[in-house]
């Protein structure tokens, strides 16, 4: 099974989701998306393969969400994954896809719902 988790190491929750999939006996690949980022048409395969909103995808904090009047909830799926593109650090970190799906992990137990059970 491929787990993949777009990480941020500087980020706590990205860390505990890194060792919650470990635990379950999974090496997942790692994408270091500050460093290599995803895509749009990328970030929008992860968001058709996800039971939650586009918004869930993008990180409502900072002075980057604030300038590009992201909070507006009149603002389209089609530009919340042009804005992520165009700046890979309003991801929502940790993002994690594999066969089961794909889930911003936030809260880190999200993550559950896609791994295998033991």
């Amino acid at each position: 099974m491929t787990v993949t988790l777009y990480h941020n190491p500087a980020c706590g929750t990205s860390r505990a989701v890194l060792a919650m999939i470990e635990d379950a006996g999974i090496t997942p690949e790692v994408v270091l998306y500050l460093k290599t980022p995803p895509s749009r048409d990328t970030l929008a395969q992860l968001a058709a393969t996800s039971s939650q909103p586009v918004r869930a995808l993008l990180r409502e904090k900072g002075e980057l969400y604030e300038k590009l009047g992201l909070a507006s909830p009149t603002v389209s799926d089609d530009t919340i994954l042009d804005a992520i593109a165009a700046h890979p650090e309003l991801l929502n970190r940790p993002v994690v896809t594999s066969p089961l799906g794909t889930r911003a992990c936030r809260p880190k137990e999200l993550v559950l719902e896609i791994l295998p059970k033991s």
